[in-house]
């Protein structure tokens, strides 16, 4: 069974920065996809970056050369670095991994941010 547990979460000012780390065990393989999303209160989760199946990353438009995906060589561990956070980024963020059988989420961590 592949777990994934979030951490990093946390208040921060706007305009300050936060790690998030997602922790994957379990049977990984034959990998399509390894993301972030999140979700707002009242709003839908929604992607924020991704890993494709040939390592090539994506960005949401609102996050491009402020958040940068990385992940450690072994695909076990997955960061989201946060830069200069907005208040409209206050929301859980989730990690997902997407193989040929089936999605797997963690259970999120909460990011606020406010002054």
């Amino acid at each position: 069974q592949v777990h994934l547990v979030e951490s990093g979460g946390g208040l921060v000012q706007p305009g300050g920065s936060l790690r998030l780390s997602c922790a994957i065990s379990g049977p990984i393989f034959s990998i399509i996809t390894m993301a972030w999303y999140r979700q707002a209160p009242g709003k839908e989760r929604e992607p924020v970056a991704a890993f494709t199946s040939d390592g090539s990353t994506n960005y949401a438009d609102s996050v491009k050369g402020r958040f940068t995906i990385s992940r450690t060589n072994s695909k076990n561990t997955m960061y989201l670095q946060m830069n200069s956070l907005k208040p409209e980024e206050t929301a859980v963020y989730y990690c997902n991994l997407r193989n040929i059988l089936r999605s797997y989420w963690g259970q999120g961590t909460q990011v606020t941010v406010s002054s």
